[in-house]
């Protein structure tokens, strides 16, 4: 067992949530799936009640918990892409599963799951400082997906 894991609270659908994760981001995959041994709350004996997986190498819980603590903006996967191909495809796939956009590279999957889809470009942008630093932010502020020409081209002036 890890020293930390991950915890993510979702009403009922854990193990399929951890399944798109597994197929969709490289180094994931879904551990084990632990059914309930008796009723609780918000299920009965033999749901799944926790499921064991990682995102991009973290090791994640899911806690089919019920529909009392839903997720927020509070917390988000970062993933960290190379080029517009690699944004698009973690981007659409979240997108286009129900999911919804949001602004300056966020989306949300359709558990209610916070990502934020942030190529590489953008944060070296945002460690290189000064007016690099304020173009790109600027740019990146009237984006939903993360359009990365356009981050070059603010970086350059």
């Amino acid at each position: 067992m890890n020293k930390n894991t991950i915890c993510l609270w979702y009403d009922k659908d854990a193990e399929d949530a951890a399944r798109f994760y597994a197929r969709t981001f490289p180094n994931s995959s879904v551990n084990a799936v632990h059914r309930a041994p008796s009723d609780y709350p918000s299920g009965k004996k033999g749901d799944v009640l926790t499921v064991e997986f990682t995102v991009c190498g973290i090791p994640c819980i899911g806690l089919n918990g019920g529909p009392i603590f839903p997720h927020s903006e509070a917390f988000s996967f970062q993933i960290a892409t190379e080029n517009q191909e690699e944004t698009d495809r973690y981007w659409n796939a979240i997108v286009g599963n129900r999911g919804k956009e949001s602004e300056c590279g966020w989306c949300k999957d359709k558990w209610g799951l916070n990502w934020q889809i942030t190529p590489r470009t953008l944060t070296e942008a945002f460690a290189a400082g000064g007016d690099e630093a304020k173009r790109a932010f600027d740019a990146m502020m009237t984006m939903k997906k993360i359009d990365i020409a356009k981050i070059e081209a603010a970086r350059r002036g």
